[in-house]
């Protein structure tokens, strides 16, 4: 048989390998190619079990050496199981796939007790608006610190039963405790020159003044069955006057 003049002979090429040829040329160029980089006591499918054999757990097949488990894990069907397992782990463990952030730990300060403070009422005396001043004192603050505030509804709180017609002032500054200030539960006018902070850095005081807003003043309507009086006019008839020259006489007499 003429094996250099057939269909894809060469010259002094000993003719066309056949298909099994090529495919164990396929996976001894697979094995030395797994070999290089891939360590096998790190693979966590490979086993060897008791008959001598190499096993893969994700596809459970059996190889007889390791040659031919290394060009397995370079098969098709080895890859496209570790892609599933992959997705897999994704989908059931999304949060292990983020990052972690960062973890921040808070400052530890040990308390030295309340601060001074005062307060004081004020009303305007052109419309009556009341408002409220408080001087805080820290003359031990911590460097860096400034003094912060906020308001707090009456069921934020757990110290005192809630009730709707109170509410609750904070200051904080370390290392002093958290002070509260009980006022009344209206709206609070944050226009400008109507609420303003300041932190002295020299007395070491903040200071804070806020403003309820005015209520309108509400007008009861009339009572049902009255009738208005007209600008001028007297609102019942008068009796008029006896005449000239008579003396009224008191009845039963």
């Amino acid at each position: 048989m003429d094996f250099q003049n057939r269909a894809g002979g060469k010259t002094g090429g000993g003719g066309q390998a056949s298909w099994s040829e090529s495919n164990r040329d396929r996976r001894e160029r697979l094995r030395q190619l797994a070999l290089e980089t891939i360590d096998l006591n790190k693979d966590p499918y490979f086993m060897k079990n008791h008959l001598g054999s190499y096993e893969c757990k994700l596809c459970l097949t059996l190889h007889n050496n390791e040659g031919s488990y290394l060009a397995h894990t370079q098969g098709k069907k080895h890859q496209g199981n570790l892609a599933r397992r992959a997705a897999k782990e994704a989908k059931e463990a999304p949060s292990s796939m983020q990052p972690e952030k960062p973890r921040i730990e808070p400052k530890k300060f040990v308390k030295i007790g309340r601060p001074g403070y005062r307060v004081t009422k004020q009303r305007d005396s052109d419309n009556g608006q009341q408002s409220l001043l408080f001087q805080i004192d820290y003359p031990e603050i911590t460097d860096g610190i400034i003094p912060r505030h906020r308001f707090m509804s009456a069921y934020e709180q757990k110290i005192e039963p809630p009730d709707r017609k109170w509410q609750y002032l904070l200051f904080a500054a370390e290392p002093y405790e958290t002070i509260a200030f009980k006022v009344p539960s209206r709206e609070v006018e944050k226009t400008e020159g109507k609420f303003w902070t300041h932190w002295n850095k020299d007395t070491k005081q903040f200071f804070l003044q806020f403003s309820f807003k005015l209520e309108p003043k509400i007008i009861p309507p009339p009572p049902p069955n009255m009738r208005v009086p007209h600008p001028g006019r007297p609102m019942f008839n008068p009796v008029p006057p006896p005449p000239m020259g008579m003396v009224p006489v008191p009845p039963h007499m």
